[in-house]
């Protein structure tokens, strides 16, 4: 990565931070040390988003999008214990966690980078049959909800080019639309985003916690 980073030179007017693996069974580290899915899913993004800092403001407007998904709805940041050194591991536990942290790098981005132009927003894509499934056995979404690959790339596509979103940063969407908070995970897959997952504390704790992860390494 650091040699990507090192190499791009030209203004960057769109990134998505969309790679990822879901629901691992058994509780495994990066050789780094990071809990997987949190290594992948999240801090991977943010040492990408952010060695990119420069390449983005030199756009003059620049859209950092933050793939996240319905299952953040499984468990906040857990900040104390981010890779499972003493709480028990559960494969969406920590699944939800790295996608909390993608909802919140969007918060933190447009918070410290909207004055050099450049501004996030989170997004669930929704159910769509990919590999991404792997260890869950294939889809368990309701077919009334299940998207095609168009369908799921929609909300994303939206967030990146849509003059409509402008300046617009910070926030959650779902069905090409921003989400509504829930105080509770639906049961009925019918989505919404969890206060957690874009509060501005959270938010600034993360990145700051993420700083010094990666400068360790």
């Amino acid at each position: 990565m650091a040699t990507f980073v090192a190499a791009w030179k030209d203004p960057l007017h769109i990134l998505i931070n969309n790679a990822g693996i879901m629901a691992v069974p058994d509780l495994q580290k990066t050789p780094q040390g990071f809990e997987l899915q949190f290594g992948t899913n999240f801090v991977g993004h943010f040492a990408l988003t952010g060695g990119l800092h420069r390449a983005l403001a030199a756009a003059n407007g620049a859209r950092v999008v933050s793939v996240s998904s319905s299952g953040h709805l499984f468990s906040p940041v857990v900040f104390d214990d981010l890779h499972f050194d003493f709480i028990p591991y559960t494969p969406f536990g920590a699944y939800g966690q790295s996608k909390t942290a993608n909802a919140l790098l969007a918060v933190a981005v447009t918070q410290r980078w909207a004055d050099d132009g450049i501004v996030s927003n989170a997004l669930n894509p929704g159910a769509i049959a990919t590999g991404l499934k792997k260890y869950t056995g294939g889809l368990k979404t309701p077919p009334d909800r299940r998207k095609t690959p168009e369908q799921g790339a929609a909300t994303t596509v939206l967030l990146a080019a849509s003059p409509l979103l402008e300046g617009v940063g910070g926030l959650y969407f779902e069905d090409c639309a921003q989400a509504k908070q829930v105080a509770h995970r639906p049961t009925d897959f019918s989505g919404g985003y969890a206060a957690y997952a874009v509060d501005p504390e959270n938010a600034e704790r993360l990145w700051n916690v993420s700083i010094a992860l990666t400068s360790r390494q």
